[in-house]
């Protein structure tokens, strides 16, 4: 488990991470989001010691990550695909973080063989694709099999195989029981491995939710009707947990609480026609930019610029 207690970082008169709190809980996979500059990757650099907070606390299991007797049997993380030598096989690489843990010899080839490094294993590193750096950093991290894996972009430069490798091992990692720690901005793949989130924008929580209930906040299933009745529909479809809009002298109405089905059945209950009826799923890619939209520190801008990014 990751506790993170009014956790504060500043660099003069930046603050990277402002009072951060929040939890991250075994047995399931959390997602990291934030636009660029959030303080992301700041954040799990205190969690494994590499950076100090100025004020506030972070610990892992328990105690700061520097009280662990053995930490990489604790936190494997993966922050900087590329931090190693490169002149160094990537055999080499783990036998050397592996005799320097107490780790047998034999984690090493297992952990190998997990991701799927067995025909480069004996190759240099730093001829190595950033694919197959992230897969070598993934390896790392796994090495002391540790309760805690904490991954920063962990599907940067994969290809589909490796995305859905990803995939698989965050969900089997939970289902063990470990806890999950990842930050993506592929929203598409959050969706479909997260089970929780931790939103922060410009150092901040924005969000400590789940996804389902990030998407409902935003939207959620929403059902387009159009009617020569707006009015008598409307009051055919108010309940409990359904929200009917539409403006003044439209045909159209969006729902939520209903799926399109029951908005049908009850319209041909009360004979009212209707011309369109058609269901939108807010995505979580959705959902995070609207949640986000005030916390984007870096904007880009297109004015005057063509289709092939020249000046026009």
């Amino acid at each position: 488990m990751i506790d993170a207690r009014q956790l504060t970082k500043e660099y003069g008169e930046k603050t990277a991470v402002d009072g951060l709190e929040f939890v991250v809980r075994p047995g399931t996979v959390t997602g990291f989001l934030g636009p660029n500059g959030a303080g992301k990757s700041t954040t799990m650099r205190m969690v494994v010691g590499l950076d100090a907070p100025t004020s506030g606390s972070v610990t892992v299991n328990g105690h700061r990550y520097a009280r662990h007797q053995a930490p990489l049997q604790e936190v494997g993380a993966l922050l900087e695909a590329k931090s190693i030598h490169p002149g160094r096989s990537a055999y080499n690489h783990l036998r050397a973080l592996a005799l320097t843990h107490g780790i047998p010899g034999r984690r090493v080839d297992e952990v190998i063989d997990l991701a799927g490094l067995g025909s480069v294993a004996k190759k240099r590193a730093g001829a190595f694709s950033l694919g197959m750096g992230q897969r070598l950093g993934i390896a790392a991290a796994l090495l002391g099999d540790p309760q805690t894996v904490m991954l920063d972009e962990p599907v940067n430069g994969l290809d589909p195989e490796g995305v859905l490798w990803i995939r698989n091992l965050l969900k089997g990692l939970a289902d063990d029981g470990r806890t999950v720690f990842v930050s993506s901005h592929l929203m598409s793949e959050m969706a479909l491995v997260a089970d929780h989130l931790i939103v922060v924008g410009r150092g901040r929580l924005l969000a400590d939710t789940t996804v389902a209930d990030l998407i409902r906040e935003a939207g959620g299933d929403t059902v387009k009707v159009a009617t020569q009745d707006p009015a008598r529909l409307r009051d055919v479809l108010a309940g409990p947990g359904v929200d009917v809009t539409g403006r003044i002298g439209s045909e159209e109405l969006q729902v939520t609480g209903l799926t399109a089905r029951e908005i049908g059945l009850k319209a041909a209950e009360h004979s009212i026609a209707l011309f369109e009826l058609s269901a939108r799923t807010v995505s979580l890619e959705e959902a995070f930019m609207d949640l986000t939209r005030d916390a984007v520190e870096y904007h880009g801008s297109t004015t005057g610029i063509d289709t092939l990014g020249r000046p026009a």
